[in-house]
């Protein structure tokens, strides 16, 4: 699980590039170049340089499959997989299906970046359907994030009703098991209206013998893809113009009906013109390699045979870039020229689209490409790394860093690659674009990052971003360790990783040890430093309660470049300064311009977005919109708790739980309540923890269950033991969640003179620190402790102090939430004659609103014996288990979500103490015949 720490700490400056190292470049790399993913080139299939020829009863078949789940077509290189897949994509673009395209590389074998490519490719088609699966990618670390990324991904495919087809190409580059096992979760839980093709060169690793015997799965191979006699002729003749039907059997019969043999075949008739050619047998890639070599290549034109090899050394290639690999040999027009005649020529060479600059990417047959390949690699060692200098200083200066890192790394030029990396990691910190920066990362060799101090604190806050926090806390004691001499600006950068993780473990007192060194702001500090600094320290001080204290530092690190996303962060902690001094009106408005703005700008904004959508869900609350902070947080719940910060998330479950418990649906209050308690634990926050406690034995003594009510307060306090003496921090916080849940047991056992003792000191320490939405509950309670020593004038004070202090505020729910039952006491006020009207009227605000209905919570959805380990929500979803439902139908009974099943499931399976469902219902089916 991982916290995004994005919008409470922005970025690290690195330094842009020393000038020793712009000279080493030769200034070819600008420190303000366009970073460009090599992703985006393989959205768009390639394109042939003929028109594909008609296979109708290829075609047939698979336009039959058309609203199928799966279509797996399976061959050896050059079957015409892609070519069959262009020819199915065309068709179902006529019968008005979207299709998305991504063409899969050996680097998609790695989980992130498969992700990237798969989430860009539905983008083509519509944005909206990955809005939110875009948010989770590489941010969550455990066993479950994969499967709950699916699920997310599922979600955005399902609400959007048109038919779509998702084609992969070259899928037996995936080897990764954790990927495999997300394509089996997407065909799994594939809504009617997706459908996924799927071709190979080997068998596909994730079986679909479920999904073939429910009739939503078609698989061709090797023998289906072959040409039949009439369809080899078709294509020799449409490739020559014209040839024998004598021979083009006998073509046929020496290459199986292979496609890629056709092809060569038709290049080599072609350039003999006439003459005979080799009767050799062209069934595989072996073959094909000898043929090649021994009867195509030996007779092109010296300089295209070089031009093709020195592509080679390229997954993708254009005109300027070969030009650069000619080493000037050519010029980029001559270049230009002759791919687009060796193209015509169809010598296994295909457009792969057009770059934002206009030039013409073309990509190697992978066939020709492993025979040429083999050229390469002959090549002296001295000449090859020159070649791939050649290749990475050109790619950089296009700002195609991803492939000029890889090939200044194959130059043996590790500090080059390291230098380009350094180079680009400002602007993609600025941009939010940390999926790329962690793909740049790992091609680096480990000891460029463990040399450079920049490359180790980059890695650090990739960790940070991953919510690794153990890999974060070592990483900056061994960069700590490193640096023997840190200049001013290592060591800020060293603090304000500090910083960082003691946000990442709700630690303000640790911020507060670090106050000095952050104080000491380095001359050249830039607006990255100055905003991390301010965010980090603002955050510390509004848990201090030093509120004007928290505005300033967020002033002065207030972006001067205007950069929006410092912009927006700055204005939702400015928020956040007024929503905890009670000035709820006044933060609504802010955290709802946020929300608007960073929903608008994407993933590298989702720390705000998540956070001001917390916020603005606890302000609604508080207003007594408690629907419109129901559907606010209800969507967002999952990708939030994912990505934010141990603050933000305690605000959105609590919110959660308080509104469905408003709405009458204790089992979903209660499910939240549990979710936080599971939260804290995992990530050892034992604020978040106390809080749930603290929440659970109020709620359980409103029900009468006076045990576990004190069982609840008593693991609260003995949490509390913990932090004796802690004030104006987070670590605070924990003794008043267990001083509050103490006084509310006091008032309940009506041990009046016990709940003062208390009330009064907290209530002081809470209004020292500006905490007025709690200083009124606590108002409210000393009204109800005062009343119950009969002392009817102290109540009356209290209550009305409660009352002016929400009416200042444009307060509800902390008043209505506290009353509780005992909102009666208001009754009297505003009947009586000399009562301040304004007050008055308030207070008759709060009666009606306290009258309203909720809505009576739904029935348990199954009869059975409820197993007394199990939570009532728990013991309904086990309910649903023994009508052996699956998780998808129990997710619609519920009406709750499918990975909110499974968290149930998981919960249920660990106290139960079984591996799954049938130990699950043999443990119900026991108690129940007790």
């Amino acid at each position: 699980m991982s916290r995004d720490l994005s919008h409470v700490y922005p970025s690290i400056s690195f330094p842009r590039m020393s000038e020793s190292i712009e000279h080493s470049l030769d200034a070819r790399v600008s420190p303000r170049l366009t970073i460009a993913p090599v992703t985006g080139t393989r959205l768009i299939p390639p394109r042939a340089a003929r028109q594909l020829i008609p296979r109708e009863a290829l075609m047939a078949r698979l336009l039959e499959a058309r609203r199928q789940r799966c279509v797996v077509i399976q061959g050896p290189a050059g079957s015409a997989k892609t070519s069959t897949m262009l020819a199915l994509r065309q068709a179902m673009l006529t019968l008005d299906f979207d299709v998305a395209w991504l063409s899969l590389a050996p680097e998609d074998d790695d989980l992130t970046a498969f992700f990237h490519g798969l989430l860009a490719s539905l983008a083509s088609v519509d944005p909206a359907i990955v809005r939110e699966a875009e948010l989770l990618v590489g941010r969550e670390s455990e066993e479950t994030a994969v499967e709950h990324w699916v699920i997310t991904l599922v979600r955005g495919i399902t609400r959007r009703k048109r038919e779509l087809v998702l084609m992969l190409d070259d899928v037996h580059y995936l080897q990764n098991a954790r990927i495999l096992d997300a394509l089996r979760w997407l065909l799994d839980y594939a809504p009617p209206q997706l459908h996924v093709v799927l071709a190979s060169r080997r068998a596909l690793p994730v079986s679909l013998a479920r999904l073939r015997s429910q009739g939503l799965a078609t698989e061709l191979d090797r023998e289906d893809l072959r040409f039949s006699a009439e369809e080899s002729e078709r294509f020799l003749r449409e490739q020559l113009g014209d040839i024998t039907k004598r021979d083009a059997q006998v073509v046929h019969e020496l290459t199986d009906g292979w496609a890629a043999g056709l092809q060569l075949f038709a290049i080599d008739l072609k350039t003999r013109k006439g003459a005979a050619f080799a009767p050799a047998t062209v069934r595989d890639a072996e073959t094909f390699a000898h043929y090649f070599e021994r009867e195509v290549l030996v007779r092109l034109a010296a300089e295209d045979l070089l031009l093709l090899t020195r592509a080679a050394l390229c997954e993708r290639f254009c005109a300027r870039l070969c030009a650069s690999l000619m080493q000037h040999a050519s010029s980029a027009g001559d270049v230009a020229a002759r791919l687009s005649r060796l193209e015509g020529d169809n010598l296994f060479i295909t457009q792969t689209g057009v770059g934002q600059d206009g030039e013409t990417w073309y990509r190697l047959h992978p066939l020709l490409r492993e025979v040429l390949q083999r050229r390469v690699a002959g090549l002296p060692a001295a000449e090859l790394r020159e070649l791939h200098a050649a290749a990475w200083q050109w790619l950089s200066v296009q700002g195609y860093v991803d492939e000029a890192v890889h090939h200044a790394v194959l130059a043996d030029n590790a500090q080059a690659a390291a230098d380009l990396v350094e180079g680009c990691a400002h602007d993609l910190l600025a941009r939010g674009e940390l999926r790329q920066l962690a793909g740049l990362v790992r091609r680096l060799p480990p000891a460029q990052i463990a040399e450079r101090f920049d490359l180790r604190v980059i890695t650090a806050y990739l960790q940070m971003y991953a919510g690794e926090t153990d890999a974060l806390m070592q990483s900056i004691q061994q960069i700590a360790s490193r640096s023997e001499r840190p200049d001013p600006r290592q060591r800020y950068a060293l603090e304000l990783l500090r910083g960082g993780l003691a946000l990442q473990r709700d630690d303000t007192d640790s911020v507060v040890a670090l106050l000095p060194e952050l104080q000491r702001v380095p001359a050249d500090a830039d607006d990255f430093i100055r905003a991390g600094r301010g965010n980090i320290l603002s955050w510390m001080f509004i848990h201090r309660g030093d509120y004007q204290q928290a505005r300033k530092v967020l002033e002065e690190g207030a972006p001067h470049g205007g950069a929006p996303r410092g912009i927006l962060l700055g204005r939702c902690m400015s928020g956040m300064t007024h929503a905890a001094e009670g000035q709820v009106l006044l933060a609504e408005r802010v955290f709802c311009d946020v929300l608007a703005e960073a929903e608008k700008q994407g993933p590298a904004y989702v720390g705000i977005a998540c956070m001001a959508a917390a916020l603005l869900g606890e302000a609604l609350y508080e207003l007594n919109d408690v629907d419109a902070s129901l559907r606010l947080l209800a969507e967002r719940i999952g990708v939030l708790e994912r990505v934010s910060i141990p603050d933000t998330v305690l605000r959105a479950l609590v919110v959660l739980a308080r509104a469905h418990r408003f709405a009458g649906r204790r089992s979903e209050a209660y499910d939240y309540l549990e979710r936080l308690e599971d939260y804290a634990k995992r990530h050892g926050v034992d604020r978040l923890l106390a809080n749930a406690l603290c929440l659970r034995s109020r709620w359980l003594l409103e029900e009468g269950r006076l045990d576990e009510a004190e069982a609840a307060l008593l693991r609260c306090e003995t949490l509390a033991a913990r932090y004796t003496g802690a004030v104006r921090s987070t670590a605070w916080e924990i003794s008043v969640c267990a001083d509050l849940a103490r006084i509310r047991m006091c008032l309940h056992l009506n041990d009046f003179d016990g709940a003062m003792s208390r009330l009064k000191p907290l209530s002081a320490l809470s209004e020292a620190g500006g905490r007025w939405c709690r200083v009124i509950g606590l108002r409210l309670q000393m009204s109800i402790a005062e009343q119950g020593r009969h002392n009817d004038r102290a109540a009356r004070e209290h209550l009305v102090e409660a009352l002016r202090l929400g009416h200042r505020l444009g307060l509800m729910r902390s008043l209505l939430d506290e009353l509780g039952p005992c909102r009666q006491i208001l009754d009297a006020l505003p009947l009586e004659q000399d009562f301040d009207p304004v007050l008055a009227f308030y207070a008759q605000r709060l009666i009606d609103a306290g009258q309203a209905s909720a809505p009576a919570a739904p029935p348990a959805a199954a009869a059975h014996v409820p197993i007394q380990s199990l939570s009532e929500r728990e013991n309904e979803v086990m309910g649903l288990l023994a009508l052996a439902l699956p998780n998808k139908k129990i997710a619609r009974v519920m009406d709750v979500s499918l990975d909110t099943v499974k968290w149930h499931l998981k919960n249920i399976y660990r106290k139960l103490e079984v591996s799954g469902r049938d130990g699950a219902v043999a443990k119900m089916r026991d108690a129940s015949a007790r």
